[in-house]
């Protein structure tokens, strides 16, 4: 109805000027569109539209006017400014009392009114103050509403962790002291049932690089992925990854905001599986990446293959003491065999891959890597350290209880070699060779 009479409105200067003929065609047009009389359509185009007169509102009453302004930030101070609906409760609760103590000075009639005056009423009247003084919204503001409602949330123990291809993963970032420009991020995922573990560095955190090092991660495992659990970094937790995951019949869940503990598992394996390797340094080149990818294979085949793990079983609180029953220490590799999911052909290529494997060639070709890239960060001018600290700038390393305690200075290992002794050797394990990664713990501070 609206556009019809929006049609006539235009056409009806047109047909006042028009001849005889031209407002018979006129006339034909209109009523070809319109579908009225004839005689209607002349009505409607001879004579001027009436002109409509807009209807005058009555303003209401206003109940709530600026008397209230004055006791009302006088209250909303006192009580570190709450929102409107918890100031409609302190209001109702204690306007009485602090007019009785003589900390509110108002009438009768405007204490009742502040007593029935609603949320939305209460911050609209003190919506100027709190632009005097500049007070921002105490809350964040959502991100992704609608992907975050689409992707539930999933506690840790809520994981059915005797069951394998349930994935967490997470992002380590490699920009040294500085998160400025492009650099390298490992993202890193462990199976939560046997602690199989695989790393890929890519190339700054865009989503489509996410869904890439993901979809190459995915075909690294030797099981089914049922299940993938990011936390909420929007570059893992994106439409593309919703899209992927929804193609391949793999579930999707995440961890709630701000809450580390629920990607425990993977937590763990970035510091014992990415940043003890490669340590706390700013990787931003090509080749830094293609030698980390290098690097991740095998130490991935190191952890998975040839290092144990052990399992929490039991826990229970006795006092101020937690007691903790850990399983037998078995391997990634021993755990995805034991868990009896692997087919006739995948369980013969799992063993045929381990049988393939040397440890020990294993070792020294990571360490050569490890070189490699530490050699690489000191040829172009980014390393802060010196040469015997590879683990970062943050992390201080000492031996082990168990072992030999190393040498206490450059002027002690000067003095043995000119006295035409041996080093000990575990100091000779510290000074010629590179330290083992099991022979060093974090120091006490």
């Amino acid at each position: 109805m609206h556009s019809r009479e929006q049609y006539l409105a235009a056409l009806r200067e047109e047909y006042r000027r028009a001849s005889k003929k031209q407002k018979m065609k006129l006339l034909n047009e209109a009523r070809k569109r319109t579908r009225l009389n004839r005689k209607v359509l002349i009505g409607k185009l001879a004579h001027p539209a009436p002109v409509k007169q807009p209807a005058q509102r009555r303003s209401r009453r206003r109940i709530y006017g600026a008397e209230l302004k004055a006791p009302l930030a006088r209250v909303w101070e006192v009580f570190d400014f709450p929102c409107g609906r918890r100031l409609a409760a302190i209001l109702r609760e204690q306007a009485d009392r602090l007019r009785k103590v003589g900390e509110l000075r108002c009438s009768e009639r405007v204490a009742q009114s502040l007593k029935e005056a609603s949320a939305r009423t209460l911050d609209r009247l003190l919506a100027h103050e709190r632009e005097v003084r500049r007070l921002k919204r105490q809350r964040r503001p959502p991100v992704h509403p609608l992907l975050y409602q689409r992707v539930p949330v999933k506690l840790p123990n809520e994981w059915n962790r005797e069951q394998l291809g349930n994935l967490q993963m997470d992002f380590v970032l490699h920009g040294g002291r500085s998160t400025a420009g492009e650099y390298l991020h490992s993202m890193s995922v462990v199976d939560i049932a046997s602690g199989w573990w695989e790393g890929e560095p890519q190339m700054g955190r865009s989503q489509k690089a996410s869904q890439e090092s993901s979809d190459r991660l995915r075909r690294r495992f030797p099981f089914r992925v049922r299940e993938v659990h990011p936390d909420n970094d929007s570059a893992l937790l994106s439409e593309l990854l919703w899209k992927y995951c929804r193609q391949r019949r793999i579930a999707l869940s995440r961890s709630r905001p701000y809450e580390k503990n629920d990607n425990a598992w993977v937590e763990q394996k970035n510091w014992t599986h990415v940043r003890k390797l490669v340590g706390y340094r700013r990787y931003d080149t090509p080749t830094e990446q293609d030698l980390m990818r290098e690097l991740y294979r095998r130490w991935a085949n190191y952890q998975n293959f040839f290092q144990p793990m052990m399992k929490l079983k039991e826990k229970t609180r006795e006092g101020g003491k937690v007691h903790r029953v850990y399983g037998e220490a078995m391997t990634p590799y021993q755990r995805v065999l034991a868990a009896g999911v692997l087919n006739q052909k995948q369980r013969k290529q799992l063993e045929a891959r381990y049988q393939a494997l040397n440890s020990v060639a294993l070792w020294r070709q990571i360490q050569a890597l490890r070189d490699r890239l530490s050699d690489w960060v000191e040829a172009k001018g980014q390393a802060d350290l010196p040469r015997e600290r590879r683990r970062g700038p943050d992390i201080e390393l000492t031996r082990a209880r168990n072992q030999r305690p190393r040498a206490a200075s450059q002027d002690g290992r000067q003095a043995i070699r000119s006295a035409g002794q041996t080093a000990p050797s575990g100091l000779r394990a510290f000074c010629i060779q590179r330290p083992p990664l099991g022979g060093f713990t974090k120091a006490d501070g």
